[in-house]
C-alpha cells in the first residue's frame, strides 16, 4: 500500500490508472468483489474509488455490484475531441509561459522512455509514459480546474487508444513532442499550444479509424 496517501486516495489511483493504461477493456464487467481481492483492499475505499470514477465518466454501473469501462462509439470520439482540444492546448500555452530548465530536462528524459517503449512495442509503457509526458507538462500550467478536466478526458479515451494500440502496434505512433520541447525551450507558447494540438489530432484520427473500421 502506498503510505504517502491515505488508503482511499491510494486504491483510486490504481484503479484510474488501471483504466487509463488500458488494463480494463470497455465492456469487461468488474466487481467491487473482485477489485477488492485483486487490490487487497477493504471494501470502503474500493467502493469509494469506483464511485468517483463512475462520477467521472471513467465507468459506468451495470447492476448487481458490478461496472464497467463504457464502449466508446464515434459520437463520444467526437465530443472528447472537441474538449480535449480546448483545454489541453490552453494547458500547453500557460506552462510554456514560466516553464524552467529543469521541468523540460524532465519532459526529455520522459520522452526518450516513450521512445524506447515505441522500438520495444510495449504498449503499457508507452501509454504510460504518454501519460506522464502531457500531465507532467500540464502540471506546469498550475490551472487545478482545467488539469481535472483534462485528465478526466484521458480516462475516458485511455481504454480506446489501448485496442488501438494492441490492433495497430507502436511502430506507427507519431507524435509532437520534439516540437512541442523545442517551443517550450524557446519559451514560444504559440507553437507549444499548436504542438499538443496535432499531437491530439493525430491520436484521436487514430482511434476514429479503428471505430471507423468495425
Amino acid at each position: 500500500m502506498d503510505t504517502k496517501r491515505p488508503e482511499h486516495e491510494a486504491i483510486y489511483c490504481k484503479i484510474r490508472n488501471m483504466i487509463l493504461f488500458g488494463d480494463v477493456y470497455p465492456s469487461q464487467p468488474i466487481t467491487i468483489l473482485g477489485l477488492k481481492s485483486q487490490l487487497n483492499a477493504g471494501m470502503t475505499p474500493v467502493r469509494e474509488a469506483i464511485r468517483r470514477l463512475v462520477a467521472e465518466g471513467a465507468l459506468e454501473a451495470l447492476g448487481n455490484r458490478r461496472i464497467c469501462v463504457p464502449v466508446m462509439n464515434l459520437s463520444k470520439l467526437e465530443q472528447i475531441r472537441l474538449a480535449r482540444t480546448a483545454i489541453e492546448p490552453k494547458l500547453a500555452f500557460m506552462a510554456a509561459q514560466h516553464i524552467d530548465d529543469h521541468l523540460i530536462d524532465g519532459l526529455k528524459r520522459i520522452d526518450q522512455k516513450l521512445d524506447e517503449a515505441i522500438d520495444q512495442g510495449n504498449i503499457h509503457g508507452y501509454l504510460q509514459y504518454n501519460y506522464e509526458f502531457h500531465f507532467c507538462l500540464y502540471e506546469a500550467a498550475n490551472a487545478s480546474i482545467l488539469y481535472k478536466l483534462a485528465l478526466s478526458l484521458w480516462l475516458q479515451i485511455g481504454p480506446s487508444l489501448r485496442i488501438m494500440c494492441g490492433k495497430n502496434g507502436t511502430s506507427n505512433l507519431p507524435d509532437m513532442h520534439k516540437q512541442l520541447i523545442r517551443a517550450l525551450a524557446s519559451k514560444d507558447a504559440p507553437n507549444a499550444q499548436q504542438a499538443i494540438e496535432q499531437d491530439i489530432l493525430q491520436g484521436m484520427l487514430h482511434v476514429h479509424q479503428m471505430l471507423s473500421s468495425e
